[in-house]
């Protein structure tokens, strides 16, 4: 049988109508796979399109994209990962907005204040940080939660609040040593909590003195400790 390419006046004369039929029909065959093809295709592109479409909307109306989680006591390991990330976005997207989730029992006050002094370097670098707890951001998480531009809790979210406490093991000397340390800390805690609140220092001091403070959404918000209930 002849074939696309064939001459079909090889041929009888008598079987030259159903030959042409035939690639006609092959002809019209290829035509259609070809508009099917294209077709497909066109639909891919629109496809891609409206995908690429979707996720800027999606982009433009989640104000804050770059969300990290942080639900894990305050450790170095923690922070480190943190940090970590947030590297990441700040090389690949300079001046981002970046929104910090907590829901952390706390943890370090050292490693706490090392991720607090970045987050601070990310502010003076342009990025707005907003800080958010939902659940709990208990004792060193509570003042990380002081660390952003913005700072937000839900409304069935707490904050806790609490001296610094410390461990230690040694002659009288090294443990006068590691009490005069704390209290060190202790005043930088309290000087960040004074700062971004409507209250002094010793409000604070009197307030927390032996004991957990525990404070809900409205008395944070009162008290200054967040901007905004969400």
């Amino acid at each position: 049988m002849p074939k696309g390419g064939d001459d079909v006046s090889k041929f009888p004369k008598e079987v030259i109508p159903a030959l042409n039929r035939k690639l006609n029909a092959e002809a019209e065959h290829a035509e259609a796979e070809a508009q099917i093809a294209r077709a497909q295709a066109v639909a891919a592109e629109i496809g891609q399109r409206d995908l690429e479409r979707k996720e800027v909307d999606y982009l433009a109306g989640n104000k804050f994209h770059k969300v990290y989680a942080f639900n894990d006591p305050v450790t170095s390991s923690s922070v480190g990962s943190c940090i970590s990330q947030l590297n990441i976005w700040t090389r690949t997207d300079p001046g981002c907005d970046i929104e910090i989730i907590f829901n952390s029992p706390g943890g370090g006050v050292i490693d706490g204040m090392a991720l607090y002094d970045y987050f601070q370097a990310l502010r003076r670098a342009g990025h707005k940080l907003t800080t958010v707890t939902f659940g709990m951001a208990a004792s060193m998480a509570g003042i990380l939660l002081q660390a952003g531009d913005v700072r937000v809790i839900g409304a069935e979210s707490y904050v806790l609040i609490h001296e610094i406490s410390t461990m230690a093991v040694g002659k009288i000397g090294e443990l006068e040593d590691v009490v005069e340390f704390t209290k060190k800390i202790q005043n930088r805690v309290l000087k960040i909590l004074a700062s971004r609140s409507h209250k002094p220092v010793g409000y604070f001091e009197k307030h927390w003195r032996r004991q957990d403070w525990w404070l809900d959404s409205s008395e944070c918000l009162k008290l200054g400790i967040v901007d905004e209930v969400r």
